[in-house]
């Protein structure tokens, strides 16, 4: 037996390390690593089931080829790589890059990741996608006040007196971040929840406060405008630091009567919660990735932000906005979205780009040349993207498809060609996280199994199978050796780190601030913190001041009556994990949460199949009637898939948020009824 220390490198805050033990090429054993800071307690029950992931007779092994009939069927590695280099050939040599869409998704992050990219700069470019599904909106939203977008340490949160969760659900989402909110907790924080859905995090809430959906900002606004009447700020602190502050004030006019008709949170529960907010200094606010998902997210989020400002919960300890943590983020592809419009500066190494949020259209809107080769990795659009009509209608008119998967999605079912993907422990790689200091070497631990290659190694024999001029510091030679030698090129040239010490021990990244701002430096255009920003009017016309504006779908809009939300879940990091046998113990098949007066209204019972539906699609699941929701608002988690009767993107609309080109899913009306 041997022990490793790892890191998993899923689309997920905590990034957890732990020890694993290896016998015979299997996995035997995971337990947590202690000298985490941040994890110390080990990972999720996903984490845990990588005992199954990586062994399950589910993944696929060898390539698999679709014939003319439909079906899959198996073919060598190299006859794959004939057939994707002839196909790939045939397109260069008519110098229509243009037509090659080269997909990517956050399914395992990574410093190899960048080797998928330059293998297309080094082809001539291709069509890529700029924006993603996750988190920009809030990003921008972030960076535009700030400067930069950086947090406290986790493990500061325990020195907060209040803690405000706002459309986060880390008891689910970030466990490891419970660990501190318990800690703070005992010392006698206050902890409140805000989330239109009771949720594990709101069962440890000392207050829960339910606002409608999309209505965040109207509620941070009207608190933000108590704050100001009542005198309720830091005003030695605004004057030194922040910029715009006058102007502000002035646009407060949102009323928490006002709030309330917008929210449904009585008049006087908002003015509590300004005052918990101003007698409870420090205060850590945790915003989530939800309530940006919206066509008002950016604005939304901005709104949020200028509470902490307002009362100087910043730059000290126990005090922040911990929306995301960018400091320990050592990948210029993760960085990009921050400063990159493709309209205003499109990148010179590609063709062409077209918005993730828009997927589906914009894929079918490609003309001259259409998309004729389409490669992807590290994602299931076909799950995952809004208005999935449109994705596979899209998916349909491209006459070639490569997906590279570890088992068989909906995406992967609409490929003509599946490569078997590596799983975290066949490569080593270099990866970070985007809530904790650390940086990792995730060393490689086990051989693949039958004819599965790294994407590294797919990415070196398509070059060369295409004559392409590389170099090693493109794209390196297949093999251990090879790869640290790149790696380690790679890291020092965006950092001061060294390959060597992190493959002994996981360390801080450099220039790591325990307390984000300590030093009350923003790179912002005035060097001070913006509460009015001309760059969010210039890049994405929002105007310069926060502001709440209504969701583009709401009440009374023709697309439905109910609200529908589709968060995330313990059970699966988006779409993956949720085809394991160790997760289907607990959550066998999707539920819609309905809440009981709204069942009783439509005749609907527990269990019993529902049809929801818009003008967009429809979707066929089982009824969980609970008062975790709140009236006219439905839910279902997102990540199941098509074939596991999952589909809700089936009714979300493909619209970008207002800014940071983030996806908009929230943004979604539907109507239910009981089928007979």
């Amino acid at each position: 037996m041997k022990e490793f220390i790892t890191a998993c490198p899923r689309n997920c805050y905590s990034t957890c390390s732990f020890r694993v033990i290896v016998e015979n090429n299997r996995l035997v054993k995971i337990l947590p690593d202690p000298g985490n800071r941040a994890t110390p307690e080990g990972p999720c029950l996903k984490g845990l089931s990588y005992l199954e992931r990586t062994g399950s007779e589910k993944r696929l092994t060898v390539p698999l080829l679709k014939n003319k009939s439909g079906d899959f069927q198996e073919i060598s590695y190299s006859e794959a790589l004939r057939l994707i280099s002839g196909k790939l050939k045939t397109i260069y040599d008519l110098k229509k890059q243009k037509s090659v869409l080269y997909y990517t998704g956050s399914g395992m992050s990574g410093l190899t990741n960048e080797i998928g990219y330059n293998f297309f700069k080094l082809f001539g470019g291709a069509t890529t996608t700029y924006g993603n599904f996750c988190w920009p909106a809030g990003l921008e939203a972030v960076r535009l006040t700030m400067g930069e977008v950086k947090h406290n340490a986790p493990w500061d949160i325990e020195n907060a007196r209040l803690i405000i969760s706002w459309g986060k659900n880390p008891a689910e989402t970030n466990i490891q971040e419970t660990v501190f909110i318990d800690r703070a907790r005992q010392k006698g924080a206050l902890f409140i929840v805000i989330d239109p859905r009771r949720t594990p995090t709101a069962d440890k809430a000392d207050i829960l406060f339910t606002p409608k959906p999309g209505t965040d900002a109207a509620l941070a606004l009207a608190i933000a405008g108590i704050l100001v009447r009542d005198n309720k700020i830091d005003s030695d602190f605004i004057k030194a630091h922040v910029g715009g502050f006058e102007e502000f004030a002035a646009s407060l006019n949102i009323t928490p009567e006002i709030a309330s008709s917008y929210t449904g949170i009585p008049a006087g529960e908002i003015e509590k919660l300004a005052d918990l907010i101003y007698t409870h200094s420090p205060v850590t606010f945790i915003p989530g990735y939800g309530m940006q998902r919206y066509t008002n997210g950016g604005q939304t989020v901005r709104a949020l932000l200028s509470l902490a400002v307002l009362t100087g919960n910043i730059g000290k300890r126990g005090a922040g906005f911990n929306y995301a943590n960018l400091q320990g983020y050592v990948f210029d592809s993760t960085k990009e979205p921050l400063s990159y419009y493709p309209e205003i500066n499109p990148d010179p190494d590609f063709r062409r780009s077209i918005s993730m949020a828009r997927l589906g259209e914009d894929l079918l809107a490609c003309k001259e040349p259409g998309i004729e080769f389409a490669w992807f990795e590290r994602g299931n659009p076909l799950t995952q993207a809004p208005d999935t009509t449109k994705i596979i209608k899209a998916f349909s008119e491209i006459p070639f498809k490569v997906v590279v998967e570890q088992f068989m999605t909906d995406t992967a079912m609409h490929a003509d060609l599946v490569l078997p993907a590596k799983n975290m422990f066949e490569q080593q790689d270099i990866i970070s996280s985007y809530w904790s200091p650390y940086v990792y070497y995730r060393p490689k631990i086990l051989n693949s199994p039958g004819e599965i290659r790294t994407e590294t190694e797919m990415f070196y024999d398509l070059a060369r199978e295409l004559s392409l001029d590389f170099t090693d510091n493109q794209i390196p030679e297949p093999g251990e050796a090879s790869l640290d030698i790149w790696l380690d090129n790679r890291i020092k040239g965006l950092t001061s780190l060294d390959l060597e010490k992190l493959k002994e021990e996981k360390q801080i990244a450099p220039g790591y601030e325990e307390i984000a701002f300590s030093n009350f430096e923003f790179t912002t255009p005035s060097g001070k913190i913006e509460l009015v920003s001309n760059d969010a009017d210039k890049l994405w016309n929002t105007g310069t001041l926060p502001d709440f504006k209504y969701p583009f779908e709401r009440k009374g809009h023709e697309e439905g009556k109910f609200h529908f939300l589709t968060p995330n879940t313990k059970n699966r990091i988006h779409s993956q994990f949720g085809n394991l046998e160790a997760i289907k113990i607990n959550d066998s098949e999707p539920l819609l949460q309905v809440n009981p007066l709204d069942a009783r209204e439509l005749a609907i019972e527990e269990g019993g199949m529902l049809r929801m539906y818009n003008s967009r699609g429809e979707v066929f699941v089982k009824a969980h009637i609970t008062a975790d929701i709140i009236r006219g608002v439905v839910a279902m988690p997102n990540g199941w898939w098509i074939s596991e009767n999952g589909g809700g993107n089936f009714l979300s609309k493909g619209r970008e948020t207002d800014m940071g080109h983030g996806t908009a899913f929230h943004d979604n009306l539907v109507n239910i009824e009981a089928c007979k």
